[in-house]
């Protein structure tokens, strides 16, 4: 990897080839003035390529004379070999701050599953497998029916014993026999707990055994992925995800609920969760060039409430103390049955859930995880509209559930959007002169702010002061950029003549006040949570974060906000989409199928809004990062060292 060092500011960082001078500077924590998000518009992120080599950067914003002389904008400039950068500092005083830029960033290392060690430890063992049979056709002497001479086949040439036959296969094993002499394939469905019988789901004409495949689901309240996975060699042969067509329903469960209890409601939601599955499932079907005969089976996971909606379950209780769901176990069920437009013979597993508000996705991720294997005590955290929060190892789990709000998926801002070309994903600030520096998904112009820029601006603007620990600007600070509009007080990331909507991109303190509260209630849900059990957070020994937005985040700056534990950054994976990767996970390994009714018995719930001790520590938490920094002594000691840097620049 081609390494970039800064000058004057004696940083280097290891990038990928293809990555741009800005992106670089940024995770290097060196500030260059930047507000256009990364489009060359600005044209005020000016570097001198001392040596090495670079591709691109310039545009008509950079004069000849400044060409001539290795000038390009970083932005625009893509790292080709090893390079020595010089950011141009323009003052003396500029000059005193190179020691308060921003730390260099460190976002969580990102767990995938290593197919070839997942083999080697013995995991690999799908729940569906193939058989290719060469059997003797009948005769006068041998007249068994043609169920009997399937099985017996499977107990003479592969050892099967324990076999039970599935009627769909009954139905068209005569047929299907003939069309190749007796040469066939079944589909065996092995039993989920051990001392079950191995079902013959399907037969097959000719040898299909290398066209086994298994479909993958993560079923969200705003979107619905989908995996199709080979069964022989364990990899994703295609994938997609759709915005789940209940949202034209609310954007939230509880809306939602509320709509399944008015008339033919319930039918509603059900029918357009429904569209968006088989919607997915055809798309990624066809990406894949598979056969819908040769889909074996389908594992659907999501929260309780999107679980019952699936499966036209009655939603109204969820939502009523106290907070009975009208089932958290589900038996194996016919896809087509539940309307999944997949063969009679295709199996689906539900994921269970634990309570009305922690659900089958985050049982999944506990199960892809593979935290409920772990010696180590595991904070596991998915971030969402709703957060869930799971605590514990192999012997035991505390969960809960908070409501968090839509900040973290660019809700509940005035210039909130979601994770798409234009947002505002990460951010820097000049200490002293309180310029941005914006990196916009795509680095197309800016049009407005996701979740992991909100996070990053309000942390380093708290560490640089430009707002106080309750999230209010400081309005005596000299810069244009602070200013109140209409009896409210904003920051302006983007001049409207940079953006792609023609308006300055802001970001005003009820913006902050949203994130703060979504933050305090996922930190205090983890305080509320751990005291109740007897720990504290110096007791965690790692954390898992899960959701759409977690590889992007910079763990120190939410630590900062006082949305994760301080904890060494080296201890937190990211562990992405849960929810799926739980459904893949048992999709390859009928083990994690058995284990997961064990692992739901060990999971204790804790309803928050019944839990005395959650309304003190979400009191507390709403503040930046918390009204007690002794649980954040790392950043305690920064912002000592910062004030003290700034005092000695005055």
């Amino acid at each position: 990897m081609p390494r970039v060092y800064f000058l004057p500011h004696e940083r280097e960082i290891d990038v990928q080839e293809g990555s741009t001078l800005i992106r670089a500077a940024l995770e290097a924590g060196v500030h260059i003035n930047a507000s256009c998000g990364g489009t060359g518009v600005c044209g005020k992120c000016r570097v001198l390529v001392e040596e090495g080599e670079v591709q691109g950067g310039i545009n008509e914003k950079l004069g000849e004379a400044d060409q001539a002389k290795g000038y390009r904008l970083a932005c625009q400039a893509t790292v080709v070999s090893d390079l020595k950068i010089r950011v141009p500092v323009e003052s003396e005083m500029d000059a005193a701050v190179l020691n308060v830029q921003a730390t260099p960033r460190r976002t969580a290392h990102i767990r995938q599953v290593d197919l070839q060690d997942f083999k080697e430890k013995g995991l690999f063992l799908p729940p569906v497998e193939k058989k290719y049979l060469q059997m003797t056709p009948p005769s006068a002497e041998d007249n068994a029916s043609d169920v009997t001479r399937v099985v017996n086949a499977l107990k003479l040439d592969h050892d099967e014993h324990q076999l039970e036959v599935g009627f769909y296969l009954i139905r068209k094993v005569a047929d299907v026999l003939r069309e190749q002499e007796f040469k066939a394939t079944v589909t065996l469905a092995r039993p989920v707990h051990e001392d079950g019988k191995t079902g013959i789901i399907n037969i097959q004409a000719g040898d299909t055994a290398a066209r086994n495949y298994a479909v993958a689901m993560d079923v969200g309240t705003t979107t619905i992925y989908g995996q199709i996975l080979d069964l022989n060699s364990g990899e994703v042969q295609a994938e997609y995800g759709d915005f789940n067509a209940q949202m034209s329903y609310g954007e939230d469960v509880i809306n939602r609920i509320v709509h399944a209890e008015k008339g033919n409601g319930l039918e509603e939601l059900t029918t357009a969760v429904l569209k968006t599955i088989n919607n997915v499932i055809r798309r990624i079907m066809k990406k894949a060039e598979v056969d819908p005969e040769d889909i074996s089976t389908i594992t659907l996971a999501g929260n309780t409430t999107m679980t019952q909606l699936l499966l036209k379950l009655n939603p109204r209780y969820i939502r009523r103390s106290p907070y009975v769901p009208a089932c958290t176990l589900f038996p194996p069920i016919k896809a087509h049955e539940l309307g999944i437009e997949l063969g009679d013979h295709v199996l689906a597993l539900v994921y269970p859930s634990i309570s009305s508000y922690v659900g089958g996705d985050i049982v999944a991720g506990v199960m892809g995880s593979l935290m409920y294997r772990s010696e180590e005590i595991i904070l596991y955290v998915d971030i969402g509209t709703n957060a869930e929060i799971v605590i514990g190892n192999k012997d035991w789990m505390a969960c809960a559930a908070c409501s968090a709000g839509p900040a973290f998926e660019g809700g509940g801002m005035k210039f909130g959007v979601r994770a798409e070309k234009g947002a505002i994903e990460d951010f820097s600030v000049d200490p002293v002169t309180l310029e941005p520096m914006n990196l916009t998904i795509g680095q197309k112009k800016p049009i407005g702010i996701c979740g992991s820029g909100l996070i990053t601006m309000v942390a380093v603007m708290f560490e640089t002061g430009i707002i106080d620990n309750r999230g209010k600007f400081n309005q005596d600070l000299k810069t244009s950029r602070i200013r109140e509009q209409d009896g409210i007080w904003e920051y302006v990331l983007a001049w409207a003549e940079e953006t792609d909507i023609g308006r300055d991109v802001v970001l005003q303190e009820p913006d902050i006040d949203n994130l703060i509260r979504a933050k305090g209630a996922i930190y205090s849900g983890c305080l509320t949570l751990l005291s109740e059990i007897g720990l504290s957070i110096a007791d965690l020994d790692r954390i898992l974060v899960a959701g759409g937005f977690g590889s992007y985040v910079d763990l120190e700056k939410a630590m900062t906000i006082g949305l994760l534990p301080e904890m060494d950054p080296d201890k937190i994976t990211y562990v992405g989409n849960g929810s799926l990767m739980g459904a893949k996970m048992s999709s390859l390994n009928n083990r994690i199928r058995r284990d997961v009714t064990e692992v739901t018995k060990k999971m204790t719930n804790f309803e928050l809004s019944e839990t005395n001790s959650y309304m003190d520590n979400y009191i507390g938490s709403l503040f930046l990062p918390h009204t007690n920094l002794d649980q954040f002594p790392r950043l305690e000691e920064r912002l000592k060292q910062r004030k003290q840097q700034m005092k000695e620049i005055v």
